[in-house]
């Protein structure tokens, strides 16, 4: 009897101590995906026609939001809800930059996005640049992107953009903190961005 506890005992500390490896190897797992910035490195142009990297998703919490100029309402929406938020949670516009990627730069020039998002925020910059390049970018922030022909009988002819349509959250060191999903409560949106500048 003594001999079956203290196989027992035994039993019961190997599969402490082989859930408490796995433990820190998941921890230490999660923490080398969200332990750096996130995306990829990159150089695009800015609205303004300067180079841009993800050296700009530093130092101050960032909102990332990719879409393109011909959208007919997700953008527009939420370029105008997301202008709203950042004047209530950071009036003065010092603690929060915003950032709008194109997910279109066959269309979407630098000049272009720049007159898109000047019509409805100073406090959101547009980006593009070579196609090659931003569509490199938009998958290496996991962003789903997909051209639909207008007219399935002509593939080659207009055609609008499916995307990813949340708004990304980064801190000030670039790593991803969260969402803000399309149609959120302005009040939960507006939390999560006053949270975001808390730290």
């Amino acid at each position: 009897m003594k001999t079956l506890r203290l196989v027992l005992w035994i039993a019961v500390a190997l599969v402490a101590a082989l859930l408490g490896w796995l433990t820190l190897e998941m921890t230490g797992a999660k923490n080398e995906v969200t332990g750096g910035p996130f995306g990829v490195p990159f150089t695009l142009v800015a609205q303004d026609g300067k180079p841009i990297s993800e050296k700009a998703f530093t130092g101050k919490p960032t909102a990332l939001f990719f879409g393109f100029t011909h959208c007919p309402e997700v953008c527009p929406t939420t370029l105008f809800e997301l202008n709203g938020w950042l004047s209530k949670v950071d009036p003065d516009g010092s603690k929060m930059q915003a950032y709008f990627i194109t997910v279109d730069p066959e269309r979407d020039t630098p000049e272009l996005i720049g007159q898109y998002v000047g019509n409805v925020s100073k406090r959101i910059t547009g980006i593009s640049g070579p196609p090659e390049k931003v569509l490199e970018m938009v998958k290496g922030f996991r962003v789903y992107y997909r051209k639909v022909p207008l007219d399935e009988k002509k593939p080659d002819g207009d055609y609008t953009m499916d995307h990813t349509a949340s708004v990304f959250l980064l801190d000030a060191t670039g790593r991803f903190t969260g969402t803000i999903a399309y149609g959120e409560n302005a009040d939960v949106a507006e939390q999560k961005l006053a949270n975001l500048i808390k730290g």
